[in-house]
């Protein structure tokens, strides 16, 4: 069995928690989570609106369910 502490993607709970200086290429990977400073694109209000409609239409199916068992009265 190999020693978790030579490996740099082991998981915290084997190696101990990550410090503030050991991101990078020594660490055995790079940054490539951490943004760069990448922004981010615009919102697509059209997907937004069609889950938000999505979203209304099964809340109204919902409601027509239970009001048809009986549970509003």
């Amino acid at each position: 069995m190999s020693n978790p502490t030579t490996d740099a993607h082991a998981s915290d709970a084997m190696v101990g928690p990550h410090g503030a200086d050991d991101h990078g290429d020594g660490h055995g990977h790079d940054d490539h989570a951490h943004g760069d400073g990448e922004a981010l694109g615009p919102v697509n209000v059209t997907a937004w609106a069609i889950a938000a409609i999505g979203i209304i239409a099964g809340l109204i199916v919902a409601a027509a369910l239970a009001a048809s068992t009986g549970r509003f009265g």
